[in-house]
């Protein structure tokens, strides 16, 4: 009877915290300058709360992966104190670093097949680069909160397990303005039940910034043909 008791009291907190646990859903649409790109991926929503919040646990790993000469995903977002990993899977080197804003690091030359992890200890976005290969790049938004989502080529996202409260929500384009982006910020009211669908708009500049090597030098245009 002890136990079916207490098997009922642990059933009843679970629908209770289950019943608290709210959705936010909205979709993002990305307004360009030209005719030469579409879609509304890689935007970055997220919720901070204005109330205090219970302890989390550990962040989860997260990778970004290098095949094909690129970073997949392009974007990602994590909790402040994740590890990052970036695997190499072309048959060549890569050389990652992140010198512009945010975590700055150098994992060095490494080979195909190897993996190399970095820890993103405070907050911001880190442009992500290779010493070798000047078009690939990446972005890593690292965030003081567990509620975010990117969106997809759609601009659908969702943001789960929100409980009651209110919550400052901010966004991040790697294309938009910076005023822009400040003033699409907002305060968001959860209730018990999911709050309505959010819709935003915003605009994309299309001119993504140049960049050097790691030495503040250009990229140099001789290199082996097998790189």
């Amino acid at each position: 009877m002890r136990r079916f008791c207490a098997w009922l009291m642990l059933v009843s907190a679970c629908a209770v915290a289950c019943a608290q646990d709210a959705t936010l859903h909205g979709r993002v649409e990305v307004v360009h300058a030209s005719k030469r790109r579409s879609g509304n991926a890689e935007v970055v929503i997220w919720l901070t709360p204005l109330q205090a919040v219970p302890a989390l646990p550990p962040a989860p790993v997260t990778r970004l992966l290098q095949k094909d000469k690129r970073f997949s995903p392009h974007v990602i977002a994590v909790r402040v104190g994740a590890e990052v990993e970036f695997p190499n899977q072309d048959p060549f080197f890569h050389d990652v670093f992140s010198i512009y804003r945010g975590k700055p690091f150098d994992l060095g030359l490494y080979e195909s097949g190897s993996t190399r992890k970095v820890r993103f200890s405070q907050p911001g976005v880190s442009y992500i680069f290779c010493n070798i290969h000047p078009e690939m790049s990446a972005a890593v938004v690292a965030l003081q909160t567990p509620y975010f989502a990117v969106t997809t080529t759609d601009g659908n996202f969702q943001i789960g397990h929100l409980a009651p409260g209110r919550y400052k929500m901010e966004l991040w384009y790697e294309l938009a303005a910076e005023s822009e982006l400040t003033s699409l910020s907002r305060t968001v009211e959860v209730e018990e039940k999911d709050p309505p669908p959010l819709s935003v708009t915003l605009h994309s500049n299309e001119t993504a910034a140049e960049h050097l090597n790691k030495y503040g030098q250009q990229y140099s245009v001789d290199k082996p043909k097998n790189y």
